[in-house]
C-alpha cells in the first residue's frame, strides 16, 4: 500500500473505501445444470413453496486496475478470481500508476474498477463527467501514527495515551538521541505531524529520520525480538503487521485534513479506503457489479494475503489460500449475484 510517498498514498485527506469478497461452491455451469428440468410424467408437478434461485447473469468482461503496492494487489487478485471462478466473468488486470492515470483509463472504458483509492476525493471531476462513481468502503482502513513493540504496550498500558509518552522518554534514550528519547521518523515524502506533537506537547524526544521503510521495519523487528524500546512512524494496513505485532500510540481525535494546518495536537486521521468503479460497469446488470458493491474486507484479511505474497507466493496462490480459508465472507459477497 501506498502513503504518500509509500504503497498507497497517505494522503491525509480522508478518503474511503470499500466491501470484500468471500468463497461460494458450485460454477456457473454447475448452477446451470442442476436447474435443469426433470424429465416429464403423467403426474402434476407438485407446487413448491419455494421459488427456484435464479441463474446468473452473463458476467461479461471488465478490466481490474492494478497499483504497485502489495495489499492493493492482494485486495485485486481476490476480487478478480472470485468473479472468474464464481461468476465466470472474464476479468483483464490492467498495471497502472495512481489517481488521474487510473481515472482517466476509466474513463476511456480500458479498466472499470479500482479496489482501494486512497486519493480523497480526487477523482471527483471524473465523477462529475458521469465517468465513475464512488461504490463505498471496501473495508480497509489506513491509518498512520506512532508506534510501539506490542510487548511495550502489554507491560506499560498508560503508554497508550500519546500526552503521557515524557513519562516513558528515559526507555527510548539512543546514543543518537542524546538524553532524549528516539523519536523515528518515516521517510522524507511521508505525511507526518511529528515535529508537531512533539512542539504542541513539549516532549522530551528527538525526531530521528529513518530514511527509509525497511529501516523501520528492522527497527520494530528488533525491538520486538530483544526486547528493545522502539517509538516509530508506521501506518495500516501493511502487511508487516501480520508477522510482527504493534501496539498504536494514541493521541487526541483528529481534528484536521490538512498535514500543513495541523496544531500538533491531535492524531493523524483515519482514511476509509474507497471503491470506484465505472457508471458503464455499476448500470450493466452484470453479476461483477454485484460483487463489487459487496466486497469488504479487513486489514487483517488484506494483511495475510499480502504477507503470503511477500514470502513468495504468487498473487493467484495468495488469493486462492484466503478464497478457500473464507468462504463465509466470499458466499456474503456472492449475494445476489446468482451465484451459488
Amino acid at each position: 500500500m501506498k502513503r504518500v510517498g509509500n504503497g498507497a498514498g497517505l494522503v491525509v485527506a480522508l478518503a474511503v473505501a470499500g466491501l470484500a469478497l468471500a468463497a461460494c461452491g458450485g460454477s456457473v455451469n454447475e448452477a446451470a445444470s442442476s436447474s435443469a428440468p426433470a424429465p416429464e410424467s403423467s403426474a402434476a408437478p407438485a407446487e413448491s413453496s419455494e421459488a427456484p434461485a435464479p441463474a446468473p447473469a452473463d458476467c461479461g468482461e471488465w478490466g481490474v486496475a492494478m497499483h504497485a503496492w502489495v495489499g492493493y494487489t492482494a485486495s485485486a487478485q481476490v476480487l478478480s478470481d472470485v468473479a472468474r471462478e464464481k461468476l465466470g466473468c472474464t476479468i483483464n488486470q490492467t498495471q497502472l500508476d495512481e489517481a488521474a492515470t487510473t481515472y482517466d483509463a476509466m474513463e476511456a472504458g480500458s479498466v472499470d474498477v479500482i479496489i482501494e483509492d486512497w486519493g480523497g476525493g480526487r477523482w471527483q471531476e471524473w465523477v462529475d463527467r458521469g465517468a465513475i462513481e464512488e461504490v463505498g468502503f471496501n473495508g480497509n482502513v489506513g491509518l498512520i501514527g506512532m508506534y510501539v513493540p506490542q510487548w511495550m504496550c502489554d507491560e506499560n498500558p498508560d503508554i497508550t495515551d500519546g500526552t503521557k509518552l515524557n513519562d516513558y522518554a528515559d526507555l527510548f534514550k539512543t546514543p543518537e538521541s542524546g538524553d532524549k528519547g528516539a523519536w523515528l521518523e518515516g521517510p522524507p515524502g511521508y505525511t507526518t505531524i511529528g515535529e508537531k506533537i512533539i512542539e504542541a506537547y513539549g516532549l522530551n524526544y528527538e525526531i530521528i529520520n529513518t530514511g527509509s521503510e525497511t529501516a523501520l521495519i528492522e527497527a520494530f523487528t528488533k525491538g520486538s525480538e530483544d526486547k528493545t524500546p522502539v517509538l516509530g512512524y508506521f501506518y495500516e494496513p501493511q502487511n508487516f503487521l501480520a508477522k510482527v505485532p504493534l501496539c498504536r500510540i494514541n493521541f487526541p481525535a483528529n481534528d484536521w485534513t490538512d498535514a500543513a494546518k495541523a496544531s500538533g495536537l491531535t492524531d493523524y486521521p483515519e482514511t476509509p479506503l474507497v471503491k470506484l468503479a465505472t457508471v458503464k460497469l455499476m448500470d450493466s446488470g452484470s453479476p461483477f457489479a454485484t460483487l463489487v458493491a459487496n466486497f469488504e474486507w479487513t486489514n487483517e484479511d488484506q494483511n495475510q494475503v499480502a504477507l503470503d505474497i511477500e514470502s513468495g507466493m504468487s498473487p493467484e496462490e495468495a488469493a486462492k489460500k484466503w478464497i478457500d480459508a473464507h468462504p463465509e465472507i466470499v458466499a456474503q459477497w456472492l449475494e445476489g449475484t446468482g451465484a451459488s
